[in-house]
C-alpha cells in the first residue's frame, strides 16, 4: 500500500467528526489574535516567553511524558509524519511518502533529501535506524518511544534515504507513531548518547528551533534554526520559523502563572484552571481548548497490592467517584466526565457511560461482601487492618489536587480512606517502575488506541501490576489486525474488561487549556494536543 500526501489512510475517515468537534476554542477580551486571528501581516522576530507549570527533569523527547515538557522539546525535533488535528490524516514531514506492506508488517519510509541537523550532519535512512535501534533500550523514562517499536525485527538501511521497519508481527499502529514527538528523529551522535546524558544535555534535532540552555526546574530555552527547510506538510509557512527565541519559564502556581499573562510579564502559559478564567477573561488574552485524545486521567491501580487484587474494591471504588461533580468543580469549562478508559477523541473509542455511575449504595455493598466493616472513624476495617490507600500524583497541572482532594472526600463516603503523597514529576515513572505505590493519579495523550496496549498489557511495562488474562488477548489483537472493522471490536473489547474489572478507574477527560496574549499569533494545537510553534509569530 503505498501511502502520498493526498491520500488518507482509511481507519482515520471515521475520526474526522470527532476531532473536528474536540475542538473549543473561546475567545475573550479585546482585540485579534489567538490561534488563527489572522490579524496584521505575519512578521519575523522576537521572543515568545510561556510559563509552564512543571519540568520533567529531562529533554529528550523520546524519553518525556509530560506535557509542560513536551511543549518545548517537540519543537527540536521533526518526526517522519505528522499528524492533521482536524482530520486525524497522516501526512508528510521528514518521510515525503511511504509503502505499508499488506500485513501491515513492514513499513518503508522514503526521506527527504537536503535535511541536516543543527551540529550539520545530514539525515539519512542510516540516522532513522540508529534512532529506532537505540529506543528499546531508553529505559524508565522510555515506556512510549519503547512501546511503540515493540516487537520490530529489524530496520534496514535500503538505500541512503530509503528505510524500511520490519516487525514479527502486524502492527497497525506504527504509522500513527511515527508522527509522535516519542519517535521524533535525532542526529546519530544523540542517539548514541546513555539516556541519561540525552535527559540531562539534551539532543540534536533538525526541527525549526534548537536548544540553547536548560536550567531544571526554571526554564529551558530554545533559538530560531537558521537555514531550516523541511517543515510538516501541514504546516501554512515555509522555511524557517518567524520567532527568534522561545523561553519556557517554570511557573509552578496556577494564580502566579495568569497574572503574569494578564500583566504582560509572559505572552502564553499553560494549565489554565477554573479559578483563573474568569480573571483571564477581563483582559486582552485568548483561552484555547482542545480535549486530549488517549487514556483519561484517573486511578491507576497497582492491582497486585493485597487489598486491591479484589475486585469487588476497586469496583465500589470505581462506583464512590462522582465524576461530573469532579468534571463540573475542579477542571476548566467545557471538561467532560470520562466515559471509558479512552477519551472521545480517541480513534476507537467506545462510550461506556452507563458502567462508569456513581452508586455509593452499590459501593457500600461491594465493600461489605468484600468483608471490609464500617469503622468508628468511618473508615472500614478488615482483619484489624484499614481500608486506606496511598494515591502518589504530580503537580504538573493545577487540578490534580483539587480533583484528588475531592475524590479524597467522595471516597471517604464509603469507608475507604485515601492519603494524597505528591512525588517530584522525576520520581513518578521510577516510582511506577518499582511496583512500589497502592495507586497513581494518571494520563496518557495518544491519539491512537494502542495507547491502551502500552499503558495496560502485561506483556510490556506493565506498570500497574494488571494480571494475565482475556484483556492481554484483545490488545495484542488490536495492534495485529488490519481489518479496521475488527480492530475497533477489539478495542471497544478492551475498555469494556478494563472498566469491568476497574483495573483504572476513569475520573475525567482531559482537556488542555492555555491562555495565549492576544499579540501572539498562530499558536496551535497538534493532533495530541499539544502546541507547534514553527507557524507562531508575535505582532
Amino acid at each position: 500500500m503505498r501511502s502520498h500526501p493526498d491520500i488518507r489512510p482509511t481507519r482515520w475517515a471515521a475520526l474526522a467528526a470527532l476531532l473536528t468537534t474536540s475542538v473549543l476554542l473561546t475567545a475573550c477580551g479585546s482585540g485579534g489574535g489567538g490561534s488563527d486571528s489572522g490579524t496584521g501581516r505575519a512578521k519575523s522576530g522576537g521572543t515568545l516567553t510561556f510559563a509552564v507549570s512543571s519540568d520533567a527533569g529531562c529533554v529528550d523527547p523520546q524519553q518525556v511524558a509530560s506535557n509542560d515538557t513536551i511543549y518545548s522539546v517537540r519543537q527540536i525535533v521533526d518526526s517522519l509524519t505528522d499528524q492533521d488535528p482536524a482530520t486525524g490524516k497522516i501526512v508528510p514531514w521528514l518521510a515525503k511518502s511511504w509503502d505499508i506492506s499488506s500485513d501491515a508488517t513492514t513499513f518503508t519510509f522514503h526521506l527527504r533529501s537536503g535535511v541536516t541537523f543543527s551540529d550539520g550532519s545530514k539525515l539519512t535512512a542510516q540516522v532513522v535506524k540508529d534512532n529506532f535501534d537505540a529506543v528499546p533500550k531508553l529505559g524508565a523514562l522510555g515506556t512510549l518511544a519503547e512501546g511503540y517499536l515493540s516487537g520490530v525485527k529489524s530496520t534496514t538501511v535500503v538505500d541512503p534515504l530509503t528505510v524500511r521497519v520490519t516487525f514479527q508481527q502486524p502492527n497497525a499502529q506504527f504509522l500513527q507513531a511515527t508522527s509522535t514527538h516519542s519517535l521524533g528523529i535525532e542526529s546519530s551522535a544523540s542517539a548514541k548518547k546513555t539516556p541519561q546524558q540525552k535527559c540531562s544535555q539534551g539532543v540534536i534535532g533538525s526541527g525549526p528551533f534548537v536548544l540553547k540552555q536548560y536550567v531544571q526546574n526554571q526554564s529551558i530555552t530554545l533559538v530560531r534554526r537558521t537555514g531550516y527547510a523541511w517543515g510538516s506538510s501541514r504546516w501554512t509557512k515555509s522555511g524557517e520559523a518567524y520567532l527568534d527565541k522561545i523561553v519556557f519559564k517554570v511557573v509552578p502556581e496556577a494564580g502566579v502563572r495568569a497574572g503574569s499573562l494578564q500583566s504582560g510579564q509572559v505572552d502564553a502559559i499553560s494549565s489554565v484552571g477554573k479559578a483563573n478564567e474568569a480573571a483571564l477573561k477581563g483582559g486582552p488574552v485568548t483561552l484555547q481548548r482542545r480535549a486530549n485524545p488517549g487514556v483519561v486521567f484517573g486511578l491507576a491501580f497497582n492491582n497486585a497490592r493485597p487489598v486491591l487484587k479484589d475486585a469487588r474494591v476497586r469496583q465500589a471504588i470505581g462506583l464512590a467517584v462522582d465524576r461530573k461533580q469532579i468534571a463540573d468543580t475542579v477542571f476548566p469549562t467545557g471538561t467532560q466526565p470520562a466515559t471509558s478508559v479512552l477519551a472521545h477523541t480517541t480513534p476507537d473509542y467506545a462510550n461506556l457511560s452507563s458502567d462508569l455511575t456513581t452508586d455509593t449504595a452499590k459501593a457500600k455493598s461491594l465493600l461489605d461482601t468484600a468483608g471490609w466493616k464500617a469503622g468508628s472513624d468511618g473508615i472500614r476495617t478488615k482483619d484489624g487492618k484499614k481500608l486506606s490507600l496511598t494515591v502518589d500524583w504530580i503537580p504538573n497541572s493545577a487540578t490534580n489536587q483539587p480533583a484528588l482532594e475531592l475524590i479524597q472526600q467522595q471516597l471517604k463516603a464509603v469507608g475507604v480512606g485515601l492519603t494524597l503523597k505528591q512525588l517530584q514529576v522525576t520520581q513518578l515513572a521510577p516510582t511506577l517502575q518499582s511496583g512500589d505505590f497502592d495507586a497513581a493519579w494518571s494520563n496518557i495523550t495518544r491519539a491512537d488506541p494502542d495507547i491502551l496496549r502500552s499503558s495496560f498489557s502485561t506483556k510490556l511495562a506493565n506498570f500497574y501490576r494488571l494480571p494475565a488474562g482475556p484483556l492481554d488477548t484483545a490488545l495484542t489483537q488490536q495492534a495485529a489486525t488490519t481489518d479496521i472493522t475488527k480492530r475497533g471490536q477489539l478495542v471497544e473489547q478492551a475498555q469494556q474488561l478494563l472498566v469491568e474489572n476497574a483495573y483504572y478507574v476513569p475520573v475525567v477527560e482531559l482537556q488542555t487549556q492555555i491562555g495565549v496574549s492576544n499579540k501572539v499569533h498562530n499558536l496551535n494545537f497538534d493532533a495530541s494536543s499539544r502546541i507547534q510553534l514553527h507557524d507562531t509569530w508575535i505582532g
